[in-house]
């Protein structure tokens, strides 16, 4: 299986033949295994070449772009290959008809808050005190199919993630408090984790976007726009929860970050390179894991997963079997 490629330091890239090398002054100079490569994310400055350019969209290799404090840029999206019409006239049908469009932003919200959910259920096992905050949105989400408009779902979903967030002081160690979600800057730790991991989950769910023949840009829950990839952010709702916040409580909990890792400024909290090479590792090894799948009876990466959540969604879009959202079951 192809992996993915992160760039963590500044360096260029360039191309010599049919080789492209990242140049970097702590490592030298390394030649990517392109053909082995499904994505890669460049952190700080790396400049390139259009020879570059033009050798990753011939290997269809998305490049995501993050600045020095883990905010996601863009991406250099290679021209779409897997093209359909169909699927495109149908997406965009979906988002005018409201009634069409309600009922796939309603799945996402449902998905994102089940997955909530379950995390809030392992840790009361756990004995940590989230009981109040679990059933709150347990009964949040009574009110999901009560929605008709997205400004209205849209403000169920975040009542929903403020209860959830409210839970993280118990479920986190002592020295990280999280106190509210604050973004940009983000102003402590557990903030600077939650909106770079949740900057990772939008790319990588983008570069599996870019592998099925859904548009990127036509969203439901999400209002789509110029300045940003909408579908992905979509999706990477429902696996928010069940990656990246899985990610950031076993790193705190564990004590595999601690606040050596990060750099405090007033009102803003900054993954060092040290830190974010750790949550890169805990990613990426976390993206690799596989899972029993209960309907395929095989084993199947949480990356995988994020694909067949696209292929569900193509599938209620030409009328296949209706979308419902990933659920933990494990």
């Amino acid at each position: 299986m192809k992996e993915n490629y992160h760039l963590t330091r500044n360096g260029k890239l360039v191309r010599e033949e049919n080789t492209v090398y990242y140049i970097a002054e702590e490592v030298g100079k390394r030649p990517l295994p392109v053909e082995k490569i499904h994505a890669l994310y460049a952190y700080g400055r790396i400049s390139f070449t259009s020879g570059v350019i033009s050798y990753l969209a011939k290997n269809h290799i998305p490049l995501h772009f993050f600045n020095y404090y883990g905010y996601y840029e863009g991406t250099f999206y290679p021209r779409e290959f897997l093209v359909s019409g169909d699927i495109l006239v149908s997406q965009v049908e979906h988002y005018l008809n409201n009634k069409k469009r309600m009922e796939i932003a309603r799945e996402f919200v449902r998905g994102a808050a089940a997955n909530i959910e379950k995390n809030l259920s392992y840790y009361e096992r756990s004995g940590k005190d989230v009981g109040e905050e679990r059933e709150k949105v347990v009964s949040l989400m009574q009110e999901i199919d009560e929605q008709y408009e997205i400004s209205n779902l849209m403000r169920v979903e975040g009542a929903i993630r403020n209860a959830y967030y409210s839970a993280w002081d118990e479920i986190l160690p002592e020295e990280f408090r999280f106190v509210k979600r604050t973004r940009r800057p983000p102003e402590n730790a557990v903030n600077a984790l939650i909106s770079f991991g949740n900057s990772l989950m939008y790319a990588a769910t983008l570069s599996e976007i870019y592998n099925t023949q859904l548009n990127p840009t036509v969203s439901y829950l999400h209002s789509p726009s110029e300045r940003r990839f909408s579908l992905s952010l979509d999706i990477s709702e429902i696996f928010k929860p069940i990656i990246v916040n899985r990610v950031i409580f076993k790193l705190l909990n564990k004590k595999v970050l601690t606040m050596d890792d990060f750099s405090e400024e007033i009102n803003r909290s900054t993954l060092t390179e040290k830190g974010r090479r750790k949550f890169l590792q805990e990613w990426e090894s976390k993206m690799a894991d596989t899972i029993m799948h209960r309907g395929l009876k095989r084993k199947v990466s949480y990356r995988s997963l994020v694909r067949m959540e696209c292929y569900k969604l193509e599938k209620h879009l030409i009328g296949g079997e209706k979308y419902r959202p990933l659920v933990m079951w494990w």
